[in-house]
């Protein structure tokens, strides 16, 4: 979706709005991530997901067209600019809360990986001819405390 404006200022003033909203859902998000609560969902990630689009789609826009925002008021561009800094340090924020939930995902997983190949490659047990026992049928894997 992009923004319908009548004016350089009302494309400013529509993008401020955005992006100081788009602020606060992600500051939310993060603070969620940070009190290993679910993400936003529902109303509010739909709502995050639409602004973060728009967000990206004007300034898509604006980077092709300078125009489209080159006769607001100084004021507005000024509260733009400001809003976009707040906005950038808290996507700094949400991306380490990001990264450090891929770290224990990935590093539960590849505890998980390990363990079912160590019950899986378990101690062989050996067979009636001397050798060993090859499995008969695929064994079930017990995931429990250990891994």
């Amino acid at each position: 979706m992009v923004l319908l404006a009548d004016d350089a200022k009302d494309r400013a003033e529509q993008l401020v709005l955005v992006t100081e909203r788009l602020t606060v859902l992600v500051a939310e998000d993060t603070r969620r991530m940070e009190a290993r609560l679910p993400p936003l969902d529902g109303a509010e990630g739909d709502e995050k997901a639409r602004l973060a689009n728009t967000y990206r789609l004007e300034l898509t826009r604006i980077k092709h067209d300078r125009s489209l925002v080159e006769g607001a008021p100084p004021a507005t561009l000024s509260r733009l600019r400001e809003s976009t800094v707040a906005l950038n340090e808290v996507l700094a924020a949400h991306e380490l809360a990001l990264g450090a939930i891929k770290l224990v995902s990935e590093g539960l997983v590849q505890a998980m990986a390990e363990e079912v190949s160590r019950q899986r490659t378990g101690e062989a047990n050996y067979g009636s001819t001397g050798g060993r026992a090859a499995a008969v049928s695929p064994s079930p894997t017990v995931i429990d405390r250990s891994a």
